[in-house]
């Protein structure tokens, strides 16, 4: 086996939350004067749903600073799931600011009132969704070259927002261009369905996590094409599994060699292949069982474990 530790990993995502909660701090402030100027409930919708920003980069720095915790006798395998508890709560918070904003547009759809100094809140709210559209950018690379579902659930959050801004200035200048005061509300109300939607997806990737999801096709597709060499030389592999937790994977397969061969040359296999692995799929952790080709159970065992599950 070799394990590979995630704070390298998760140190610098870390890093990129702080980010996150210097932005979302930064456009609550924009965001909140826009409103204040035009007294528009969808540029409200908006200032609330970058208060749900602040609390998440809070939440994501806790679970980065916990992600990074090396393995004890506790937790073996780490504590990268802790990023889980990052996109779970930052999906509770989406939907429960969806509400908030839906019922405020209602009330406003029944008492409509004018929008105020439309030009001046419009230029505000841009400025601050070109905030967060650089750092939901930042982030997302960031994401993917750290494999943080923490700061990628942060990015997409945050692009969400950009698009939200992007609605409510177009519904308070077809507002300020049409004079139908219920346009702003009913803005306001697709704003929140929209965000519903965006919490619904994260909501899954997270559950997603904790059920211990394999890994994605491309990096399946990776290991085989590493693994193929050796099958040309007559070796053989089965009962290749993978699941992902945070920014950590975990990788596990037989390795079946001819039964003549020694320990010593069959683990120093095992460790050639852990080491390429590695270097291909950066923070994984690799299991290896040695089995001999000529043994009926070798390839038996394969499937035992699922026949177990299924008795279970």
């Amino acid at each position: 086996m070799t394990n590979v530790p995630v704070a390298d990993a998760a140190l610098p995502a870390r890093r990129y939350a702080f980010l996150s909660l210097g932005a979302a701090a930064a456009t609550i402030a924009l965001k909140l004067a826009a409103y204040w100027l035009t007294d528009s409930v969808g540029l409200l919708s908006d200032a609330l749903e970058s208060i749900v920003n602040l609390v998440a980069a809070l939440v994501a720095i806790w679970a980065l600073t916990l992600a990074s915790r090396p393995p004890d006798d506790e937790h073996a395998y780490g504590h990268s799931k802790a990023e889980y508890f990052s996109s779970g709560a930052e999906s509770v918070m989406i939907l429960l600011a969806a509400g908030g904003i839906a019922l405020t547009a209602i009330n406003r759809l029944q008492n409509p009132r004018p929008i105020e100094n439309v030009w001046v809140g419009l230029l505000v709210s841009v400025v601050a969704a070109g905030i967060n559209g650089a750092v939901a950018l930042t982030l997302l690379r960031a994401s993917r070259r750290l494999s943080s579902i923490t700061l990628r659930a942060d990015a997409h959050h945050l692009l969400t927002d950009v698009w939200t801004s992007g609605g409510v200035v177009l519904g308070v200048v077809l507002v300020n261009l049409t004079g139908w005061l219920p346009l702003d509300p009913l803005i306001a109300i697709a704003v929140a369905a929209n965000i519903v939607w965006a919490g619904w997806r994260l909501l899954r990737e997270t559950a997603d996590g904790l059920l211990d999801i394999g890994w994605p096709a491309e990096q399946r597709r990776q290991v085989e094409q590493l693994l193929e060499p050796y099958r040309k030389q007559g070796l053989q592999f089965h009962a290749i599994r993978t699941r992902i937790a945070g920014q950590r994977r975990f990788l596990s397969f037989h390795v079946l060699v001819p039964g003549e061969w020694s320990v010593q040359r069959g683990h120093a296999l095992c460790e050639e292949l852990e080491l390429r692995i590695r270097a291909e799929l950066a923070r994984t952790t690799v299991f290896t069982h040695l089995e001999p080709l000529e043994d009926a159970s070798s390839w038996d065992d394969q499937t035992l474990d699922r026949v177990a599950m299924v008795r279970d």
